[in-house]
């Protein structure tokens, strides 16, 4: 293996997350203290003392189904709405932690690139070096509109924004200020030495920034960098930029097909092999038999929102998914629909995992273990089982999305992590040093092949 697996927690500031409609049960209900601070910061401090890698953050900035149906769904079921800004409580985790890396997603349409280096320069001083960003595109039509578009931009050309859009972070971030810049000489009495500060002059297709980066040089610079496109132009944009990479496989075999595919791109777009990291979901319910395990998954699978689902993958994939009867077989689904943008290739990876589509229906196929949290049941020793199949397939580490983002992990670090423990499929101490540091084990800037090293200023 390529150093310890990393375990990324999955969590959202909503009262949903990926399990539609569960509040309702009394296990369940936890997650109404989503817009309350205090129960995320004590989540993120038993993350750390579980030694997970991150606390992801996850976030959209609209609604899902508002172009499908009487658009109430997903506001009904409390489905990934509403949902609170990520990025608003990384100072108060960061404070009450010490290794814990907390990544942010923020896309390209929810903020101007120049306040958003500006904020995520500020919250890697204030955390001494541990955000990442994760990178989206966004994928809501209503999100679009939100921020004064007509409607949401074409799948490939969101890409082209979002190469322009981290074109003008990362002059920010790593060309606005040369090393050395930094004096604080009483002496000379100069705080900064002006010649080595440099304006960005950026003009492009949507943006003209001036500069220069108006925060001075946090321990990483460059955040983190997290992606999980799967198109085709999804995974050129990894290639380029990202660090961590989320896969959509649902097989160890498809993993290793994923990788493989990534890493060329990777090494075509002049970085060295295995410079991305690679994560997959985990998604487990667990028994202290196997049987339990079972009984917990069905319980979770029989609360699950069919309405609060529909919604949830319409406005995910560009369907009109709440006016389809949840009776048809999927094989019809799929071959009068055609799967778009965002998901796409999530919804057509699970579909083709069934040897005769036309036997599931649509609502089979919404409440099938495979999409829903909770899709590997076991004990303790067979999600360790699972865990390991994974890593020989060469995946870096996991995605671990939680049943309920509030409450959940003490049961996974209760009894699964010194399962993994005693494997050594988990690390037992942090690395010293920033999130890069932990998580690559090199220096805490992005290596020189990284485009974001080698962004000319004053060009037009």
């Amino acid at each position: 293996m390529r150093g310890p697996l990393i375990y990324n927690a999955f969590v959202h500031l909503t009262p949903n997350h990926h399990s539609h409609g569960y509040w309702r049960t009394p296990e369940g209900r936890v997650q109404l203290g989503y817009k309350d601070l205090h129960p995320w910061v004590e989540e993120a401090r038993l993350l750390e003392q579980a030694r997970f890698d991150t606390l992801f953050l996850a976030d959209v900035v609209g609604t899902y189904d508002l172009d499908y149906g009487d658009g109430t769904a997903t506001i009904r079921n409390g489905s990934q709405f509403p949902g609170n800004d990520p990025s608003a409580i990384v100072s108060a985790l960061g404070l009450v932690t010490e290794h814990l890396g907390l990544v942010v997603t923020s896309n390209i349409i929810q903020d101007h690139p120049f306040s958003f280096a500006r904020k995520m320069s500020t919250l890697d001083h204030f955390t001494q070096g541990r955000v990442g960003w994760n990178i989206v595109t966004s994928y809501l039509s209503n999100g679009f509109r939100n921020f004064g578009y007509k409607d949401i931009v074409g799948h490939d050309e969101r890409y082209e924004w979002a190469a322009e859009y981290t074109e003008v972070a990362f002059k920010l971030w790593e060309s606005s200020w040369e090393d050395g810049a930094v004096l604080h000489d009483a002496e000379s009495g100069a705080f900064f030495d002006p010649a080595r500060i440099h304006r960005i002059d950026h003009t492009g297709a949507r943006y003209r920034v001036e500069g220069p980066h108006i925060v001075e040089p946090s321990p990483q610079r460059t955040p983190v960098l997290f992606q999980a496109g799967n198109s085709a132009a999804g995974i050129a944009f990894a290639a380029r930029n990202a660090e961590v990479s989320f896969l959509p496989s649902r097989t160890p075999e498809a993993a290793r097909r994923d990788i493989a595919k990534l890493d060329a791109e990777v090494v075509a777009a002049g970085r060295a092999s295995g410079s991305v990291k690679t994560l997959v979901q985990l998604s487990t319910v667990i028994g202290s038999t196997e049987q339990e395990a079972r009984r917990k998954q069905q319980y979770l699978q029989d609360n699950i929102s069919i309405e609060g689902l529909q919604g949830f993958y319409a406005g995910n994939t560009g369907i009109d998914l709440p006016s389809i009867d949840p009776e048809t077989p999927l094989s019809d689904l799929v071959s009068r629909t055609r799967f778009t943008d965002h998901v796409r290739s999530n919804l057509r990876a699970a579909a083709e995992q069934y040897p005769d589509p036309s036997a599931v229906t649509w609502r089979g196929f919404l409440t099938d273990k495979a999409l829903l949290p909770g899709r590997f049941a076991g004990t303790p020793e067979q999600i360790a089982d699972e865990i390991e199949r994974w890593a020989t397939a060469g995946v870096d580490g996991f995605n671990v999305v939680p049943v309920t983002s509030l409450g959940w992990y003490q049961e996974f670090i209760e009894y699964v992590v010194p399962v993994l423990r005693k494997r050594k499929l988990m690390r037992e101490e942090y690395e010293p040093g920033t999130l890069r540091e932990k998580l690559f084990g090199a220096g805490p800037r992005l290596p020189h092949t990284h485009r974001a090293r080698n962004q000319p200023l004053n060009a037009d």
